[in-house]
């Protein structure tokens, strides 16, 4: 499972940096609001009611796009639960949660995405940011000449005056080294 979800990350990240980067009032239009997320619970996670209304509760108040994974042999009450948040896609969160959550357990049993957080109204678009890459947009995004890269695999954003500083601010937030373009006038 989890070696389908780094593909199919992989997949999304070399399709997002062939894709052409759209402009800002492109992007402006697709985006979902840069406030209020739905959560999914996964039926599949094995916990109980009582469990899945706590965590469904609390995933609540996290930025989109979000992932919870768990240890299915230590329960929700657990180091090895992970929220991986304010990425700007749920595939990408789904892998960071996993891997962080896998590197914490003890449980002999591999991680599970327990619930995915999505903005609110949630379907496909052709671009996705987190929270805080969509606010930025709308609030400090330069217009002419302005560009904003994106990391798929950590949710870093940075926003320039042209492509070589939006990648460059992108990198310098958690040492991104994926940073793409997606949006440029």
């Amino acid at each position: 499972m989890k070696t389908a979800l780094v593909l199919t990350l992989i997949a999304a990240t070399a399709a997002m940096a062939q894709a052409d980067p759209l402009t800002g009032r492109e992007a402006r239009k697709v985006l979902f609001a840069p406030k209020g997320a739905s959560v999914e619970m996964k039926p599949d996670s094995g916990l109980s009611e009582q469990d899945q209304t706590v965590l469904a509760s609390v995933a609540g108040t996290q930025p989109y796009y979000g992932a919870i994974a768990i240890s299915p042999d230590e329960g929700l009450m657990s180091e090895a639960t992970v929220a991986a948040a304010s990425h700007h896609d749920t595939a990408a969160a789904e892998a960071a949660a996993l891997a962080d959550c896998d590197a914490k357990k003890t449980g002999r049993k591999p991680c599970v995405i327990a619930a995915l957080i999505r903005p609110e109204g949630y379907e496909p678009r052709p671009l996705q940011l987190s929270v805080e890459a969509t606010a930025a947009l709308r609030a400090d995004y330069p217009g002419k000449g302005g560009a904003l890269a994106v990391s798929d695999t950590t949710g870093a954003w940075g926003i320039g005056e042209g492509a070589e500083a939006a990648v460059s601010a992108c990198a310098s937030k958690g040492g991104a080294t994926d940073c793409v373009v997606v949006i440029q006038d």
